[in-house]
């Protein structure tokens, strides 16, 4: 420029003498938004380029978002401090996602506690599939197929809690616990977790059927086994595969909202710079009968009131849900986590009301690092905590049976169905834990003869050859 004359001999001088830092801005001074808004904002730019092709980061527009600021704010503080839930250390990490259920909108979502405010824009575990949800798998893959197609007339319905193969396999399936309890209710199945009978449902559905199913309630797998009966795992790391916290939240709002499936929305409006705009919903799509939801629901009430839910439990608010606990092979117990006593990689909780949905999980950074003792109430406690909040001064109430239904007893039928059954195992709680959401999982300890024996609520994985990677597909039992 001083060669062109466009600058003097002194301004030349200045400008090579002055800092190349000067005038530029920090990245955490730069952000105009607090950390606890991170995750989702992050969501909010990606939806923006799926529903647009426009960044919303280059490009000018104004976006209106479906945040609640006061819930979101909420979940930051049950996340960040020992106010709501004590956590048992500060690696323990969190991530989970708030749905309405009537329109699909994520009034909240958090990826990870104590996340650095210099960081914008990072991984956000909460829309990640790249761990295992166990046991929350078992009300969407296996036992509402099996309703809505009518291969079980009421959850009074018998399944056998007894020694069975992966079809197909000479694989065993065990339950958590490693015992039977024979024929019993599907209600009674589903409250306690019960493994055996997951398997030989979804064996009764069909994996075809169950895979249509599940795409109907916005997740996929490239194929599907027996195994994910009872887990989420998944030869794919793409995230269009599997579940988690943003995808089972909107799964199970199918579930409260009487059947009807949303996409996750982040964005309701968009004032583009010209002045036009565009406004954003997902007007729903039937994934199931209402009386499958209706029967799903009552099912997983008791849960919560009997089963491995009673961490979450809240006797003045009618709710449903499942836990789910995630489990190690025998190789990464012996090579590379070494604890022979009850641990696991990932504990979860899914849960909704009338009006809300919300999906928990809970695990550590590194998959290796355990859950142990009381890291496996976090999940619930954080659940049961913000529903509190959400719902104590705004109580949602309970559904309404719809019509094609009717109840006898502590069941529900079908029009059509006989009211006769043998109920052998009544509810009850669970005895092997007491007010937690961790009964369905036991020691990881296994058999050198049995490759899954002992194992937690889902079934022991196929040898993992690589330790920093989740085992993707466990049990692959061929269809």
């Amino acid at each position: 420029m001083k060669g062109q004359g466009y600058i003097s001999a002194e301004q030349y001088e200045k400008a090579i003498n002055t800092p190349i830092t000067d005038g530029l801005q920090s990245l955490k001074s730069a952000n105009s938004y607090p950390p606890h808004m991170d995750n989702y904002l992050k969501e909010v730019i990606d939806q923006v380029e799926q529903e647009t092709g426009y960044n919303l980061l280059t490009t000018g527009m104004d976006v209106y978002t479906n945040v609640d600021p006061k819930v979101q704010q909420h979940l930051w503080d049950i996340y960040n401090t020992d106010e709501y839930v004590n956590y048992p250390d500060d690696e323990m990490q969190v991530a989970s996602t708030i749905v309405d259920v009537t329109n699909g909108k994520v009034i909240a979502q958090l990826g990870s506690r104590h996340q650095s405010s210099n960081v914008s824009f990072g991984i956000n575990q909460a829309v990640e599939t790249n761990r295992d949800w166990g046991s929350t798998m078992k009300p969407i893959t296996d036992y509402a197929p099996a309703l809505e197609y009518d291969i079980y007339d009421s959850t009074a319905s018998i399944v056998h809690d007894v020694p069975y193969n992966y079809p197909g396999t000479d694989t065993p399936v065990y339950n958590w616990d490693r015992s039977y309890f024979g024929n019993i209710t599907i209600q009674y199945a589903l409250q306690q977790s019960r493994n055996v009978t997951a398997v030989e449902t979804l064996n009764k559905v069909g994996l075809d059927r169950a895979k249509t199913f599940l795409n109907g309630l916005g997740i996929d797998y490239p194929d599907m086994h027996y195994a994910n009966a009872i887990s989420s795992n998944t030869t794919e790391s793409n995230k269009k595969y599997g579940a988690s916290s943003e995808k089972m939240a909107a799964a199970y709002a199918a579930f409260a909202n009487g059947g009807i499936y949303r996409k996750p929305m982040y964005i309701n409006k968009i004032v583009f710079s010209d002045g036009s705009s565009k406004e954003f919903s997902d007007p729903g799509t039937r994934a199931m009968k209402e009386t499958t939801a209706y029967m799903m629901t009552d099912m997983m009430k008791t849960v919560l009131a009997y089963g491995t839910g009673r961490g979450a439990y809240l006797p003045w608010l009618p709710q449903a849900g499942k836990t789910g606990t995630s489990n190690y092979t025998d190789d990464e117990i012996e090579n590379y986590v070494k604890n022979t006593g009850y641990v696991a990689p990932d504990e979860l909780f899914v849960g909704y009301t009338r009006k809300y949905s919300m999906a928990v999980w809970t695990g550590y950074s590194n998959r290796l690092t355990p859950i142990v003792g009381d890291g496996f109430y976090v999940a619930a406690k954080v659940y049961r905590s913000m529903m509190t909040y959400l719902s104590e001064d705004d109580h949602p109430g309970d559904w309404t049976m719809p019509e094609g239904l009717y109840r006898s007893g502590d069941f529900v039928f079908k029009n059509g169905a006989r009211p006769t059954w043998t109920n052998p195992a009544p509810q009850q709680s669970s005895t092997s834990e007491s007010s937690s959401s961790t009964s369905e999982s036991s020691s990881s300890q296994a058999s050198t003869t049995t490759p899954n024996a002992g194992t937690s609520d889902t079934n022991t994985q196929q040898p993992n050859t690589n330790p920093g990677q989740q085992n993707p597909n466990p049990q692959p039992a061929q269809p």
